[in-house]
């Protein structure tokens, strides 16, 4: 039996979305962040050696970070789902690149952009003013521009074969709904970016989107 350590308000929650594509039997164990530190509790580490979600254990094996947990239940589970692209084609290569672009080029701006929201409120009251400006002169010199430059991108890629890999839904569309939600709440996704928009409308209406939000529970992106 798959188990998927859920914390609350994590990517976790793209793993109880597949796992519901895929139509796999799984329970669900919660775990909820610290509400002052937003951190992971400690029964984590039980878990996995640095206590973080998403992570999953299926039978003896225990299988850490979202990409990898994709990649990993497609292989074993997905043959037939459609989810993942024949090997040796330009929709895998597209697949495997969108999986890689989620956490390794548009989620660390997404969070550079967070802590820099939440630096003044972190500092003494008699310096707020100048951790303001400072903040604030990051996020538009900084952080900004390269998130429109990510969303011009995103948005033409769509617009090639309307997902990410290809002309077919796969994982690759999984993995990257975290960081497109988190530009649509913080980042300046909007009417300009009509496809992005309409691929956050497709994804909400995937039953088995709603199954496992239903499952896992509300989550607010990028607290």
């Amino acid at each position: 039996m798959i188990t998927v350590h859920h914390l609350n308000n994590s990517r976790s929650q793209r793993v109880l979305w597949l796992l519901e594509e895929l139509g796999l039997d799984y329970q669900i164990r919660f775990y909820q962040r610290n509400p002052k530190t937003m951190l992971a509790p400690p029964e984590l580490l039980a878990v996995h050696p640095l206590g973080k979600s998403p992570v999953i254990t299926d039978g003896d094996l225990t299988v850490a970070e979202s990409g990898n947990i994709i990649e990993y239940l497609l292989e074993r589970y997905g043959a037939g789902s459609g989810l993942l692209p024949a090997a040796g084609t330009a929709e895998r290569l597209r697949y495997r690149y969108w999986l890689h672009f989620a956490e390794g080029s548009a989620m660390p701006w997404l969070l550079l952009g967070l802590i820099f929201a939440k630096m003044p409120g972190a500092v003494p009251v008699l310096i707020r003013p100048i951790a303001k400006m400072l903040a604030q002169g990051m996020r538009s010199r900084l952080v900004a521009p390269q998130q429109e430059r990510q969303l011009k991108f995103m948005e033409a890629e769509l617009g090639k074969d309307g997902w990410f890999a290809g002309a077919q839904f796969t994982g690759a569309d999984i993995q990257m709904s975290f960081p497109v939600e988190g530009l649509r709440a913080r980042g300046g996704l909007d009417a300009r970016y009509p496809r992005l928009l309409h691929y956050l409308e497709a994804i909400h209406a995937r039953p088995a989107y709603q199954r496992a939000l239903e499952k896992g529970g509300p989550y607010e992106l990028l607290r």
